[in-house]
């Protein structure tokens, strides 16, 4: 059975004493997904495009999907069960076979982080968008306030 998804982007990542919250919405809603600090650092460098003196993890993961003719195909953040958010990466291979979807369970810092790299569509199923609490203001005082929470 197919979820209904409803688009979303990083608004903002603002450095939190227990990692990075990464602001994930649209439009209608903002909320927060709590990373590893590491995480929410190569998120933002990703984002702003930044060079790396060395390889990282997700640019290897990257190098490795591009020699095997893998594309991330989308992300979608699917619910939050005790505190903790679950995603799915949606992978597609493209060859003179013909094409191949695979759907993976991963974290959501993963997804994001190589849907920003390879500069793909971030989801959110609608029962855990309406579901989760609005933090647009939050991120609009961020803003207003000059916290480094542009993410680009």
């Amino acid at each position: 059975m197919k979820q209904e998804v409803v688009p979303v982007e990083i608004r903002g990542i603002l450095p939190a004493n227990t990692g990075v919250a990464i602001f994930v919405g649209n439009d209608e809603k903002v909320f927060i997904i709590q990373v590893e600090h590491n995480m929410g650092v190569v998120i933002g460098m990703f984002l702003r495009d930044q060079p790396k003196e060395r390889p990282l993890t997700h640019d290897l993961m990257n190098h490795i999907f591009s020699g095997f003719g893998i594309t991330v195909e989308r992300v979608v953040i699917t619910e939050l069960k005790n505190s903790t958010y679950y995603a799915r990466l949606i992978l597609q291979q493209q060859n003179e076979l013909g094409r191949k979807i695979v759907e993976l369970d991963a974290r959501p810092s993963d997804c994001l982080a190589l849907a920003t790299a390879q500069k793909r569509p971030v989801y959110v199923t609608r029962k855990l968008f309406d579901s989760v609490e609005d933090m647009s203001e939050v991120l609009a005082r961020m803003n207003e306030g000059g916290s480094e929470s542009d993410p680009t």
